[in-house]
C-alpha cells in the first residue's frame, strides 16, 4: 500500500431527534459530495433551546477523506 494524504473538514449536522441523527446527517450529506470518506470524529455536541426545551440537536463532526492532487 502506498503512502496517502487525507484532508479533514469540519461539518455541523442538525436534527430535531437526537445527537446521533445529527452526526448521521452530517456524514450522509458529505458522502453525497466527497469520495473515499475514511474517518468521522464527533468533536462537539450541543443543543438549540427555546423556552427551556431542546428544539434542535447539533453535532460538530470532523470527516477525513483521501486527498487527490
Amino acid at each position: 500500500m502506498s503512502d496517502s494524504v487525507y484532508k479533514v473538514i469540519e461539518l455541523v449536522g442538525t436534527s430535531t431527534e437526537s445527537w446521533e441523527k445529527a452526526a448521521h446527517n452530517a456524514i450522509e450529506t458529505a458522502a453525497k459530495q466527497l469520495r473515499d470518506l475514511r474517518i468521522a470524529e464527533v468533536s462537539q455536541l450541543d443543543a438549540q433551546l427555546e423556552e427551556g426545551k431542546i428544539v434542535r440537536y447539533r453535532a460538530k463532526v470532523k470527516i477525513s477523506f483521501r486527498y487527490e492532487s
